[in-house]
């Protein structure tokens, strides 16, 4: 059996297409890599959210899945939208990395207390949103491009530091400049964030989804993140909203915690949810009931617009 994976052509993806395909090979499966652009890599002159709020990083991957060109396809988890249209399905998630958010820095004396004036360079809404919020004193400025191009412009700078995803940059081996790593009960990550998923056609025959599925999918972050996402469909949400969820998973109890923040950082909302990890997507409904309740909707319409 050969398979054929299909990606974005950024260093991360490729390092996160050359884990899964070593985990096929592992199994005794080749496969074969093809590289796909997005808009969201097409369009690197402006912000995530004038493009669009769904599958800005996945709609012509999908499109190659349709084609049946490709087999799999390769997506950071947390760039994959929370409902997927009915011909596809995610056959695998790996197993989860870190989901800290960090700062990392060319300045060897960087302080995120520093009194002098620091600009944050980041494409995330949830970032600016949560930045505004616990550190307002802190300016942001868009800063789009893949890791190695965001590095480039923060040298040149553009900014002081990037706030990015620790698993992106751990694996692409800037663990030197970080300078600082935030608490994950301050900033809850997005959702997905950590986590490689894998994405096929329904239609796919059983036998390569069973192969994909035993040779790639880890069972206990599935189930973390089958709630972060049930959790993030119930609110509409993408990646372009400033949403955020984690889940942990301790015995046989998975807790969720969660919530969503205006764009201007004033509002934060945030609340959590427990239950059987049997059932992830029942605990991720549950705080969805509790964040709308509190007026979570109203907070992420006025981010829509």
């Amino acid at each position: 059996m050969k398979l054929k994976i299909g990606t974005r052509g950024s260093k991360l993806a490729l390092w996160q297409t050359q884990y899964v395909a070593e985990k096929l090979r592992a199994g005794g499966v080749e496969s074969e890599v093809v590289v796909i652009n997005t808009r969201g890599d097409k369009r690197q002159d402006v912000a995530i959210t004038e493009i669009g709020t769904r599958g800005v990083f996945t709609e012509e991957i999908e499109e190659q899945l349709q084609r049946k060109t490709i087999d799999l396809a390769v997506h950071s988890a947390k760039d994959l939208q929370s409902s997927l249209p009915e011909a596809f399905e995610i056959a695998a998630f790996t197993e989860r990395e870190q989901t800290a958010d960090v700062l990392v820095s060319h300045q060897p004396n960087f302080s995120l207390h520093s009194n002098q004036p620091l600009t944050i360079g980041t494409s995330s809404v949830r970032r600016k949103a949560l930045l505004k919020h616990y550190n307002p004193h802190l300016n942001t400025v868009e800063m789009r491009g893949n890791l190695q191009t965001r590095m480039a412009k923060m040298e040149a700078g553009q900014c002081d530091a990037l706030m990015l995803a620790y698993a992106g940059v751990h694996r692409m081996e800037y663990d030197r400049s970080i300078v600082h790593q935030f608490s994950t009960e301050q900033m809850i990550p997005a959702v997905g964030q950590g986590s490689v998923a894998v994405e096929v056609l329904a239609s796919l025959s059983s036998e390569k989804k069973k192969v994909i599925r035993e040779l790639i999918n880890h069972e206990i972050t599935e189930q973390q993140l089958r709630a972060e996402r049930a959790y993030l469909k119930a609110l509409r949400g993408g990646c372009s909203v400033p949403v955020f969820a984690l889940a942990t998973i301790t015995d046989n109890r998975l807790l969720l915690r969660g919530g969503v923040v205006s764009l201007d950082g004033r509002t934060l909302l945030k609340d959590q949810a427990t239950g059987s990890k049997e059932l992830p997507e029942e605990v991720g409904e549950i705080l969805a009931e509790k964040i709308i309740s509190q007026g979570g909707n109203q907070i992420l319409e006025l981010a829509r617009k």
